[in-house]
């Protein structure tokens, strides 16, 4: 969860406008199949309450999570929406996603009687997906057993089966011949089900990357993520992205300048001596904030008044700091934009993500607890 109270130089912004914006975009291109918006990993690291709210204003029709925590702390904040647990859940909570009614994903028998004692205990009806594995073999049911599970499950009142699911491995590579594969087993699957008159009122296979790439694989929903919150799901799909727009911005402000002399360096390891005077702003945030070291190492800078600068050296567990040349305007206060726009110039997380070999999921998620999010 993010930090309910911060009064620190250190701060991230999350523009729910633009998360609006975001599914509208994706809702238009995708109709008319629905949108469920992805808030798993604390919305990735953007706020799972306001996310949530935010996409549901949007047009979002339900929500999906990764753990059942993560659905009952929505239920608790007032969210009714359909939520969508992405994996099989163990089965001592089944109790738990029956009573914050939860639609529960399963992939064995063990997990559909797990829930349909639950359910038939509280007197209610648990819904459910099937997850089948076409080819990322992480989780879900193989395609030749589908059909015996989810016969299995008809022979409890108290389960309902409300979907089928896949999930492509390279969706951000749309010609890649595994998404083909995927696709045609997942389809193979369906129409099995349907020669045995069983056709669920919600299908879905598409990821962002796959919603934005692969019509055939819309289905009737898809699982918005990443590009909800304006960040590339890959390269591959990059030029599918256009009018989507980063919602999270990362600020500090200097928190200290000094002036060091030709020869001397900043930070563990003193390993970037200056060949002049230089001034240096420290920065009250570091690798412990999600800022990673290996940054330092990079190209990637910050804005700072406008004007776009490099670290000074090994980026530390709480501070950074900044070689500011001679600019001896530079002052405590002054605010820094890490990630986002300051005048001219702009920073993405996918840009942190390019340059140290990760994707931009990994950087957003990684903006620590300790950073109070400010919401607009």
């Amino acid at each position: 969860m993010s930090a309910d109270f911060s009064s620190r130089w250190a701060w991230a912004e999350v523009h729910t406008g633009l998360i609006q914006h975001n599914v509208a975009i994706v809702a238009e291109r995708v109709a008319p199949a629905k949108v469920w918006a992805v808030v798993k990993a604390n919305a990735y690291g953007h706020g799972a309450i306001p996310v949530a709210n935010a996409a549901l204003n949007a047009g979002a029709e339900g929500l999906c999570v990764a753990l059942m925590d993560e659905g009952v702390a929505l239920r608790r904040a007032g969210i009714t929406a359909p939520i969508l647990v992405l994996s099989e859940q163990p089965a001592e909570l089944s109790e738990l996603l029956v009573g914050y009614e939860l639609t529960a994903t399963v992939t064995t028998t063990r997990g559909v009687a797990a829930l349909a004692n639950a359910a038939s205990a509280a007197e209610k009806v648990a819904r459910v997906h099937v997850k089948v594995d076409t080819g990322m073999h992480r989780v879900g049911v193989a395609p030749r057993e589908t059909l015996s599970l989810i016969r299995f499950m008809q022979s409890f009142d108290s389960v309902l089966l409300e979907g089928v699911y896949t999930h492509f491995a390279v969706a951000d590579s749309p010609e890649h011949p595994a998404n083909a594969d995927q696709l045609r087993l997942f389809n193979e699957v369906l129409a099995e089900l349907a020669a045995h008159s069983i056709e669920p009122p919600l299908v879905h296979a598409a990821n962002s990357a796959a919603a934005l790439a692969n019509p055939d694989s819309r289905f009737s929903m898809v699982r918005l993520g990443i590009a909800m919150y304006g960040l590339l799901p890959g390269d591959g799909v990059k030029e599918l992205c256009r009018g989507l727009i980063p919602a999270l911005a990362l600020k500090s402000r200097v928190s200290a300048v000094r002036w060091i002399e030709a020869g001397e360096a900043v930070s563990y390891g003193l390993r970037r001596p200056v060949s002049a005077a230089t001034l240096i702003a420290t920065v009250p945030l570091g690798y412990a904030d999600g800022v990673p070291r290996a940054l330092g190492e990079t190209t990637v800078g910050v804005l700072l008044n406008g004007v776009p600068r490099q670290f000074a050296g090994t980026i530390t567990m709480d501070q950074l700091m900044i070689d500011c040349g001679t600019d001896s305007s530079v002052m405590v206060g002054d605010e820094v934009v890490l990630i986002g726009r300051q005048g001219e110039h702009v920073v993405t997380a996918d840009e942190w993500a390019s340059a140290t070999g990760t994707i931009g999921y990994e950087i957003v998620c990684g903006i620590s607890s300790r950073i109070g999010r400010r919401y607009q």
